[in-house]
Formats: C-alpha cells, structure tokens, sequence
C-alpha cells in the first residue's frame, strides 16, 4: 500500500501543485485575517479541476504552510496573521525588539515542522485509534476541556492576574453579543440586525493586535517610530541548541497539539494556548514569559501544525470536523468521490495513504519554504513607518471585509482596534481576551446542551470517566496554586513571628 501510495504522490502534477499551493499558503497565511481556512476554502474551486490525489495534497499543503506563515507578521509586526499565532505573538514580537527576530522565526519555523512531521506520523499509525478517543467526547468533555482553555488564558496573561480576568471577562463578552446558541434569544442587540448576527472572531482578532498597533504609532510622540525593531540576521542561529534545551517541551507541544485537534470543536488557536500555559506553568523563570523568551514560542508553535494532523483524524476516519479547516477538506473529500469513514482504509487506501504522506512531505519543506518566505518578508523591517502602516490598515479592512462581506465587519474591527489601545495602554493583556472570545461559545453551548439532556442534573459534568478527569485537572488548576500560595504567606508569617 505504501508503495502504491508513493508512486501516486511523485508525479510531476501532484509535486507541481504541491510547490503552488506552498507559495500561495504562505502568503494568504501572512496576511491578517485572511486565515488557513479561507485560503483552502478559495482552493476549493480550482481543486474542482484536479485529480484527486493532486487535489488534496495540495490541500495539506496549503494548511500546513499556512498555519506556520502567521508567526512572521507577528514577529515582525506584532499582527498574527492567523488565529493559531496569536497565543505567542507578543513573545515573537518582544524578541524581534530585541534584535532577535531570526531566533523567533527560526525557532518557529523548525517547531512547526516538527510538530507538523509528529502530527502526520500519529495520523498515518493511529488514525483509527486516535478516532475512537475523539468519538468519546460528549458535551460534557468539550464543556471541561473549553474550561481548561479558560484556565490558560489567565495563564498567558502577562502581569497582574486582576487585569488577566478582566481582560478575559471582556472577551467573554464579547463572544455572548447575538444570538444564544441553544434558544436563538437576542442577546445585547440593542434591536438592531447588525449585532443580533454576532461580533466576528476576524474582525475583532485584526482590531485587537493590529488596529490597536496602528493607534499606537500614531500617537507616539516620535512620530515615525514605534519601537526598535532590530534586525533581522540569520534565521537558523542558535535554534538547533534552543531546540536540544527544550526537546521535552516541544514533544508535549506536539502531543498537546495532536490530542487537541483531534478533538472535534477545538483546533490549534486552542491549542497553542494550552501548549503555551503549559510550558509557562513548568518552567522555573515564568515572569519571564511575554518578555521575549523562546520558551514562549517553541512548544505553542509546535502543538500549531501537530493540530491538523490530529484534526485529520476525525476528519478521515469518520467525517468529523476538528476544525474549520478540516470541514473544508472533508467537503473536498466528498467531491472527489471519498467518503469519509472507517470503510475509506479499505475501499481507497492507497489513495488515502497518499494524502498523509503528502501531509508528511509538507510539513518536511516547511523548512526551507518557511525560510524562503522569512527572507522576502524581512524587507517589511526596512519600510518607513509613516508607509507600512497604511498599508496595514489597507491590509485589515480587506482581511475583515472578506471574512463577512459586510461593512459591519470594519465597524467591527475599528471598535475593537480602539479597545485593544485603551486596554494595553493601561496595562490589560489582550491574549486572554482573545481566547476568551474564541472559548465562550464552546462553553456555553455545551454547557446548556447538557444541562438541557440532564433535566438540570448537575452531576452529569462529573459521571463519566473522561469528564472526571477532565474536571479533577481543571479544579486542581484552579484550586492548588491559590492554596499553595497561602501556605507559603502563613509559613512566611510564622517565621517572621
């Protein structure tokens, strides 16, 4: 099957249309707001023209390569271009003030081909496996596991833990305006269309860190500089000692990735920042995390392409979507005449087994693609100021308006621009903000699902073996370092007495 696998995948047209779809997912990914799953859902149409196996590597291409692009904006702007970079795009950002822009990207070039290479091989030996845990998963896990991603947002949150609630709060907030996922009830609409739709994710992800960047040099008194950018050397120094450092690290990353993913409703923006709380928690300098560490980006981009290959497992073994971007790729699935499911091994194997394999490939040239894309896109370090940023609002407002096709949508993001400015200038994380807007609804709507099928049974979020788990960490997350902290003040009071 192999065999037959890779004589399908080395062809001249299925190779050409993998080195395309490399080019074009690097630059839709760097570009904010036009994210992974837009770029595969404009690919859709011309897959329409293709063979199969052509169609779909190029698909895994496409996502592979453009999950990684987002970090260069972020480093280098400090502007994700993809929902999955936001978790870390402070930490790149504050290198690259440092001068040391090529360690961030270089270090997030290699961790997301390693994460990409661990996802492709958990998906090519433990699709099926892997499948099954997934299919486990009932309100009741997506409720504790949405929970526990609540929990990392405070976390990432740099400084006070006060501001990171609220912080979190706010993007809890702002994920409830519209409409309630379980009695389609209006909710702060105000009576008006606009609102009752909802605030888009995009939207308010490109005014947050972009918009807000944007204020920002406008009203520095220099004028024309924001901050010292540094200079970009050579991408590959140092990374390889780095990695050796943080090889236990960057493994949980990629684990945390593939498990995530593979969870159907998660996706890797939820992801990395689980992989992010996680390193945080662990090492013993976390003040140091949001300063500009490569502990901050290392494991989180890692878990970022690790994701779909854990979201193609569900995706391939029984047609369930992890994401957004493998419902695309399910849909491209049916149109090529592949049913998803369990019987696919068997009636397509070799065909199926190409995919992964090209998935395999992808995530190899990551590397020197990534790195090709790192040197054309260091000249945006060397633009004017007073030029780029019009560019970026230019760049935003295209972003914002081709996820929703309404003007609503750069209302959206020029509100949520100015929030993002009044909230970092006084000293407010918008990390969890972020996360909180991309977690609520999964949290809501799962838990009144459950509440709903249970007759208001509380104990249901705790009968069952992996909801028991799930619920055990989460508490203790929250409960112990509270507890531990007390102990040490009444220790330290003890002494002093």
């Amino acid at each position: 099957m192999v065999m037959n696998a890779l004589a399908l995948l080395f062809t001249p047209t299925t190779l050409g249309v993998m080195l395309a779809c490399a080019l074009y997912g690097l630059v839709i990914g760097a570009i904010p707001g036009f994210s992974a799953a837009m770029a595969v859902a404009l690919m859709v149409p011309v897959s329409y023209f293709l063979d199969p196996v052509p169609a779909l590597a190029g698909v895994v291409t496409l996502c592979a390569m453009g999950i990684f692009s987002g970090d260069i904006p972020g480093a280098l702007l400090r502007i994700p271009g993809t929902p999955a970079s936001a978790a870390y795009v402070d930490e790149s950002y504050r290198m690259t003030q440092k001068g040391q822009a090529g360690l961030a990207l270089g270090t997030g070039l290699v961790c997301s081909s390693i994460g990409g290479i661990f996802g492709s091989i958990v998906l090519i030996f433990a699709a099926p496996s892997l499948g099954n845990l997934a299919l486990q998963f009932s309100s009741v896990e997506y409720f504790w596991l949405a929970c526990m991603g609540l929990t990392a947002a405070i976390a990432v949150s740099q400084g006070s833990t006060a501001k990171g609630v609220v912080s979190l709060s706010l993007g809890l907030l702002i994920a409830m305006v519209g409409l309630d996922p379980v009695s389609g009830q209006p909710r702060f609409a105000f009576g008006t269309e606009y609102l009752s739709g909802g605030l888009g994710f995009i939207p308010v992800l490109i005014g947050l860190f972009a918009l807000s960047e944007v204020f920002r040099f406008a009203l520095s008194p220099k004028g024309d500089e924001l901050a010292p950018v540094g200079k970009l050397d050579d991408v590959f120094r140092g990374v390889l000692s780095e990695i050796k450092r943080m090889g236990f690290q960057i493994l949980q990353g990629c684990g945390i990735g593939t498990l995530v993913g593979a969870i159907p409703g998660a996706g890797a923006d939820i992801a990395s920042y689980i992989a992010y709380a996680s390193t945080k928690k662990q090492s013993r300098h976390p003040e140091k995390f949001g300063t500009g560490i490569v502990d901050g980006i290392a494991s989180a981009s890692a878990a970022n392409n690790a994701s779909i290959g854990g979201a193609l497992v569900p995706a391939t073994v029984f047609g369930i979507p992890g994401d957004s971007l493998t419902a695309v790729i399910i849909g491209v699935l049916y149109m090529k005449g592949l049913n998803p499911g369990p019987t696919v091994f068997l009636t397509q194997g070799d065909l199926i087994t190409a995919v992964f394999l090209a998935f395999l490939l992808a995530n190899i040239l990551i590397v020197p693609f990534g790195y090709l894309a790192i040197r054309i896109f260091r000249h945006i370090l060397a633009v004017p100021r007073t030029i780029l940023m019009p560019l970026i609002i230019a760049a935003c407002i295209i972003g914002a308006f081709a996820v929703e096709n309404t003007v609503f949508a750069v209302v959206t993001m020029l509100c949520a621009g100015i929030l993002g400015f009044f909230m970092e200038e006084n000293g407010f994380p918008l990390a969890p903000a972020i996360l909180g807007v991309v977690l609520a609804p999964i949290v809501e709507e799962n838990f009144l699902n459950t509440l709903v099928k249970s007759n208001g049974d509380m104990l249901v979020f705790f009968s069952r073996p992996i909801a028991l788990a799930l619920a055990v960490i989460t508490i203790a997350i929250w409960v112990v370092p509270p507890l531990l902290a007390l102990l040490r003040r009444n220790k330290g009071r003890v002494k002093s007495t």
